[in-house]
């Protein structure tokens, strides 16, 4: 009975890149107009990815449609208009403090960031 070569596998050397540089991304700062200032008006409490809507409760303030607000926190950090409110998934004009509504937005957020009012 003949023994049959085994051959080795041969492994060839894995030419390893340079680590890339990470590029320095320089921090938006957010632009207010002059001689405004903000109130806080509430906290977001849950966010839904699918319908980009926050539930936001309101504990310091009112919110209206139209009003421009800061959403602020950890991640986030942008501006934008109020274009609907609702609550119990209807819609609503105007929130009172106490009340816990469901807020469209622009940009994703996350529980405990801030909300504001910009009063101009």
């Amino acid at each position: 009975m003949k023994k049959k070569k085994i051959k080795k596998a041969v492994r060839k050397p894995v030419k390893k890149s340079a680590p890339k540089s990470k590029k320095k991304i320089a921090k938006k700062t957010l632009s207010i107009p002059k001689g405004a200032s903000l109130e806080e008006v509430g906290v977001i409490t849950h966010y839904f990815p699918k319908v980009d809507a926050a539930v936001v409760k309101l504990t310091k303030g009112a919110l209206s449609i139209g009003d421009r607000i800061v959403i602020k926190g950890h991640t986030s950090d942008f501006k934008e208009k109020v274009g609907s409110i609702q609550l119990d998934h209807l819609p609503i004009q105007n929130a009172e403090k106490g009340m816990e509504i469901g807020l469209k937005v622009k940009s994703k957020v996350r529980e405990h960031d801030v909300v504001y009012k910009i009063i101009s």
